[in-house]
């Protein structure tokens, strides 16, 4: 929900009531993952996408059907049904959407949310997606739950206190995840869910963009920043130099610091500031820049991805260097240098296209290489997309 939020949101200020679908799981090939959402307004207006346009039409109608009724459902579509071809669904996976009716009377906690979203404060939203009908567990029931406090229920305490530890491991983590438990609030696993399960509950975890430090003020940069804005990271750019280290010459950036590089990521890390999502592009081409710096990133333990642009020469005298100051091998082997996908690129625009496109492949496992010369799955499987989906009457 927090790509859709602020069109959204005023909405819900406005006292109006809308529909929101939420993908809540997914079964081998899909095309968006859980947490995607569209929301449809009393007006009519749609923000968002569940599937890419696969299935857009049917959810519509029941976005609008949930915002009317006052009712909320879950929705399964996927290749088996008899009507998958007609909503368009040919991806060959499952996808479960839970369809329900927004409003200040149904989600009251909202606006805490909104504030620790815009305050960078960690927080999910756990809501019962297949539970009774009233009482414990009903359906649309919500729990919302930050590392220190919570509100809204599930309908008994019980139920509050096991989903609440169980949604305070998944936020540490910035986990989304469809959970299952009886009424006593045990967590089950898919089968007993199946046999025994009595409610699941969709957790969406909401924690701050993960970071990208891009240090060395320089055109390429400039680019890298602006790609690394559009997918989604915090951007901070840290140079030494004054002069060219300027919030104008890098309008894409959250943040433009004037320190030495390699002091700055490890204040950063000692502050706790630096986490497992974090990514650093080393830009600088100057050996006192860069030998102090990747020494410091190399051997931070959480980093997803170091990586350092520079020619192969460059790259050879570096690691020399690198070894002089201490570096084992192990570590070395975490860079990634000179850094970027094969693409042939040339300019500093499509230079950074490649270190992003390494990025991502380095996030989610790509290989990298054209998909026309791969087999399988386009979509990397998680263990979660091996799970089949809860059991619900598809649509």
């Amino acid at each position: 929900m927090r790509d859709i939020l602020d069109e959204v949101y005023p909405w819900y200020r406005a006292g109006e009531s809308f529909g929101l679908a939420t993908v809540v799981s997914t079964f081998r090939s899909a095309p968006r993952r859980p947490g995607a959402a569209m929301a449809v307004s009393a007006s009519g207006t749609v923000v968002g996408s569940v599937s890419g346009g696969c299935v857009e039409g049917a959810v519509y109608e029941e976005a609008e059907e949930a915002r009317i009724s006052g009712r909320p459902v879950l929705r399964s579509y996927g290749v088996s049904d008899g009507d998958a071809f007609e909503v368009g669904l040919t991806c060959g996976g499952t996808i479960q959407i839970f369809v329900e009716p927004v409003s200040s009377r149904t989600f009251p906690e909202l606006p805490d949310v909104v504030t620790s979203l815009s305050a960078g404060e960690p927080v999910a939203v756990a809501t019962v997606v297949t539970g009774p009908g009233d009482g414990p567990g009903a359906l649309g029931s919500r729990l919302v739950v930050w590392p220190d406090r919570a509100c809204g229920t599930l309908g008994s305490a019980v139920l509050d206190r096991a989903v609440g530890l169980d949604v305070r491991g998944l936020l540490e983590h910035g986990t989304t995840a469809l959970r299952h438990y009886d009424a006593a609030g045990r967590c089950l696993d898919g089968e007993e869910f199946a046999e025994l399960g009595e409610l699941s509950v969709f957790v969406g975890s909401f924690v701050p963009p993960p970071r990208m430090l891009v240090f060395g003020a320089i055109d390429f940069a400039a680019a890298v920043a602006e790609l690394g804005s559009f997918l989604g990271y915090r951007v901070t750019v840290c140079d030494a130099r004054e002069v060219f280290a300027t919030a104008s010459r890098f309008p894409h950036a959250d943040e433009v610091v004037v320190r030495w590089p390699h002091q700055y990521l490890a204040e950063e890390a000692a502050e706790g500031r630096i986490d497992g999502r974090t990514v650093v592009a080393v830009l600088t081409h100057d050996h006192k820049f860069d030998v102090p710096l990747l020494a410091t990133a190399l051997r931070l333990p959480q980093l997803a991805y170091v990586g350092a642009l520079g020619s192969r020469r460059t790259h050879r005298d570096r690691l020399a260097r690198l070894r002089e100051a201490g570096l084992e091998e192990r570590e070395l082997a975490r860079m990634s240098a000179p850094a970027g996908l094969d693409l042939g690129a040339r300019t500093p625009q499509e230079t950074a296209v490649s270190v992003a496109a390494e990025i991502i492949a380095a996030r989610w496992g790509g290989t990298g290489r054209p998909l026309t010369r791969t087999d399988g799955p386009i979509h990397t499987a998680t263990a979660a997309d091996e799970q089949p989906p809860s059991p619900v009457e598809a649509d």
